[in-house]
């Protein structure tokens, strides 16, 4: 399932970046922004059935691939 979750954020990237380098900062190298990461929970919710409402997590919570999968995983949703 991690995989999926970073094959979804690749794509929402336009980078495959991000399955490589888990440290990928998300947000200060431009690979995402705001709208962007609206983007990926909604991938999330429709094909993985994982809802996270984008004003439960801070930016500083969710700018690596690594912090994504790991607040994932502290919910129990992987």
């Amino acid at each position: 399932m991690e995989h999926k979750v970073l094959e979804l954020l690749a794509e929402v990237c336009e980078d495959d970046c991000v399955l490589d380098d888990l440290d990928t900062e998300l947000f200060e190298s431009g690979l995402l922004d705001s709208l962007g990461f609206a983007e990926f929970l909604v991938h999330l919710e429709d094909e993985l059935e994982i809802v996270i409402s984008p004003s439960e997590v801070e930016r500083e919570d969710i700018d690596t691939p690594a912090k994504i999968l790991a607040l994932l995983e502290e919910r129990d949703l992987l």
